[in-house]
């Protein structure tokens, strides 16, 4: 389950790059959570003659960190050099889908197995949700809850899909191993179906490595690239997903790169708005964009400005109408505004997802603490 702080903890940690046609960024955040578990990659050009490869993964960890991290710093490695993969190498075309697949496979496998024989007593285990492109595909590739999707054409193309313990399939290779799924987890404490290490769930005698209650084999999905049409993927983790579907998040992303092309400052604007509309969990996304992603707009920027210009008079106009003794009603503004129908508020987002907002509000009320804001029950 985890523990959870007083406050959270909203320093985030940031990286950007580009190359091979894609640009990325990435944003993590630790929150209320009393540990920061996730971890993630993001490589642009792979070793043993992949250089027009990418790859990127966002792991959540449980139970600590101690899994995530390693696949953060191996798992690319496992699957690279296993021979599965390594045997489309050197081709002038481009491996098959199936050698690929197998090799992705193998990869979670063969970590997984590596990773047990390190520590028997690591009982921490981690999500992966990844993606591998190629000059002509897209691998998405997941085991357990984290998600990752594609936007092409301005809608949601593709999304992995989580790997649940009241999945049907996923409860019955549960019950298969001996198993039980209570209160929608595996006998009744991981949430989770399938993980890298979880190793006291991955012991029944006679069953092999997907046969356990939980298995560490990954969904690998292939998509073939369309120059013209894909946008971007998103890869986070479910601290991101609990509080956005799909269609929210693919939205909230597009309505931001009309606005600006810092792609950190978009990852920023991702997980500062789930914390703003509930999570406690940890949160990372990882955003990688391609050439058809969308650019930004003299429009776009006009009407973000007109929104922030709008907001900070409205917030102005709320405060002159409470009383002048005592410190203002922070939460009576907050909802009144929600209780508007206010035009231009980024998709997905809405009120909680502008920060400049946020902050002009704090400073308007001269508060010591603007955090304040989103710790009294708004969201």
């Amino acid at each position: 389950m985890g523990a959870f702080l007083d406050k959270p903890k909203m320093e985030k940690q940031n990286v950007h790059g580009e190359g091979n046609g894609l640009r990325y960024g990435v944003s993590s955040m630790q929150g209320w959570r009393v540990e920061m578990e996730d971890a993630h990659t993001a490589v642009i050009g792979l070793p043993h003659g992949l250089d027009p490869w990418s790859f990127f993964a966002v792991y959540d960890g449980h139970a600590g960190s101690q899994v995530a991290r390693y696949c953060c710093e191996h798992l690319l490695e496992h699957i690279t050099t296993n021979p599965d993969f390594k045997g489309g190498v050197g081709e002038e075309e481009e491996p098959s889908v199936e050698r690929i697949t197998s090799g992705i496979r193998t990869g979670f496998l063969q970590i997984d197995e590596h990773m047990r024989e390190m520590s028997e007593r690591n009982r921490s285990g981690s999500t992966a949700v990844g993606a591998m492109v190629s000059p002509r595909r897209i691998f998405m590739i997941n085991c357990g809850d984290s998600r990752g999707l594609l936007s092409r054409g301005g809608t949601v193309h593709f999304s992995t899909q989580d790997h649940k313990p009241n999945n049907p399939l996923e409860k019955q290779r549960i019950q298969n191993a001996g198993g039980s799924v209570m209160i929608q987890r595996v006998n009744g404490s991981l949430a989770v179906s399938r993980a890298l290490g979880d190793f006291d769930y991955k012991c029944v005698s006679g069953k092999g490595p997907t046969e356990q209650l939980v298995s560490p084999e990954p969904e690998v999905y292939a998509i073939e690239r369309c120059e013209a049409e894909d946008e971007f993927i998103v890869l986070a983790c479910d601290g991101i997903w609990d509080v956005m579907t799909n269609e929210q998040l693919c939205d909230f992303v597009r309505s931001r790169l009309q606005v600006t092309d810092d792609l950190e400052r978009v990852c920023n604007e991702i997980v500062d708005t789930c914390l703003y509309k509930g999570s406690r969990d940890n949160m990372s996304v990882v955003l990688v964009c391609f050439g058809g992603a969308p650019k930004v707009s003299p429009e776009a920027v006009k009407r973000e400005s007109e929104l922030d210009t709008y907001l900070e008079g409205r917030v102005e106009e709320i405060l002159k109408k409470q009383n002048d003794d005592g410190a203002p009603d922070l939460l009576h503004v907050m909802r009144t505004l929600a209780s508007e129908s206010i035009p231009n508020l980024p998709p997905g987002g809405e009120l909680a997802s502008n920060q400049m907002h946020c902050l002009s509000l704090s400073l308007s009320l001269r508060l010591q603490d603007p955090d304040i804001l989103f710790f009294r029950g708004f969201s």
